[in-house]
């Protein structure tokens, strides 16, 4: 962390103060995205986040970044980090050109501050997302919804919004950018079903676990896996564990049924794709994902490796567009583990499944397609609130 408060310095660009209490310091979209993409374009940037809470050292000797502190909203803990973040845009704020939220929890902290412009990047459906929040009670979870939603009533009429998906806009009255929520493509990854140092082909699942997100199907694939194809055909499991999901995937790992490596930061996570037999997306049929394109599978394809996709509405438009991957029903561990073993036997069907996808993803979803967006729209911001 760098140490006292960042100062404008003469002859630099716009400054971005960019605040997150509920994201991972790491976060692929904030911190390995749009940040870069800022950076790139000549702005400085401040980026505070719960480095402290996630036992990690913040970012240091980033040329145009600096690094700051604040607390992390956790469960029904949320209170103190909104303390901590409001008294942060206090103190920080007007020495930036544009304010850039990405947690709903931030909105309200806004409120009664003399701040620059500010930006709320609505990365979910929000009010949709209380249904899987565990730390939510089912009793509270109506009145959690409501409250969610007047929150977004009250961002709409006091900030800017963009959205990191085109279907978020029926949750507001007014058109808001979107900015996708999309990854780099490498131009030319390992190709898919490629054998590991053990010589085993390695199944992936990329991103956070929560039961909703399919941590028991995940634990059922690799215990099948193990059973049927022995060290063959592995799964690995790429990213933090939440609530019930910590338990379960914490058991099958002690069995031998998978590997999981915890959180690992988005550059070197993307990397663990290449050469994968596959990557998993076991999403449930819950509110909070049929808006959504799930950002795994769009990270899969750009990695060259084929998609087993529970049918939510837009992964399976995407999946079907792409030709770069095969739907599964909701819960069906049978047939995932089917097609999982097709493809360890036909690798170059794989490899074919995972190009297809590939090249959709070069052609229409990488993120240099969306930078130049996303700085555009916050230049608009921060050149309107020049001029007021």
């Amino acid at each position: 962390m760098t140490g006292g408060d960042p100062a404008r310095a003469p002859g630099t660009g716009r400054r971005a103060l960019v605040v997150t209490v509920v994201h991972h310091p790491h976060d692929a979209r904030i911190r390995h995205r749009q940040i870069p993409a800022l950076l790139a374009a000549g702005w400085q940037v401040t980026y505070a986040a719960p480095w402290g809470d996630y036992d990690l050292a913040p970012d240091a000797a980033v040329p145009g970044l600096t690094a700051v502190e604040v607390r992390r909203a956790r469960g029904r803990h949320r209170l103190a980090a909104q303390r901590s973040a409001r008294e942060l845009l206090r103190r920080l704020g007007p020495d930036h050109d544009v304010v850039l939220l990405h947690d709903p929890e931030l909105v309200p902290t806004t409120v009664g501050l003399r701040l620059p412009p500010v930006v709320w990047d609505v990365h979910e459906d929000t009010a949709a997302a209380v249904s899987v929040r565990p730390w939510v009670p089912d009793r509270l979870r109506p009145v959690v919804a409501r409250a969610v939603s007047g929150v977004e009533r009250l961002a709409e009429r006091r900030m800017a919004l963009l959205l990191a998906d085109e279907h978020y806009a029926a949750r507001f009255r007014s058109e808001h950018p979107v900015v996708l929520n999309t990854t780099t493509v490498p131009a030319d990854p390992p190709p898919a079903a490629t054998t590991d140092a053990d010589g085993a082909l390695r199944v992936v699942y990329l991103g956070s676990v929560t039961v909703e997100r399919g941590a028991r199907e995940l634990a059922a694939i690799g215990r099948r896996l193990r059973a049927v194809a022995g060290d063959r055909v592995v799964l690995q499991v790429v990213g933090p564990a939440h609530g019930e999901a910590e338990e379960v995937l914490r058991t099958a790992r002690d069995e031998g049924a998978l590997r999981w490596e915890g959180f690992v930061a988005s550059d070197r996570a993307l990397a663990m794709l290449g050469g994968a037999l596959a990557g998993l997306s076991p999403l449930h049929d819950t509110a909070n994902f049929r808006p959504s394109v799930p950002t795994k599978i769009v990270e899969y394809m750009a990695w060259g490796i084929p998609v087993v996709s529970t049918p939510l509405p837009l992964a399976t438009s995407l999946v079907e567009r792409s030709g770069g991957g095969v739907l599964v029903p909701f819960g069906d561990v049978d047939r995932t583990v089917e097609q999982l073993l097709a493809w360890a036997d036909d690798p170059a069907l794989a490899r074919e499944v995972g190009r297809r996808g590939h090249d959709y993803a070069l052609a229409r979803l990488d993120w240099s397609t969306q930078a130049p967006a996303f700085v555009a729209a916050l230049q608009q911001v921060a050149d309107a609130g020049a001029r007021s």
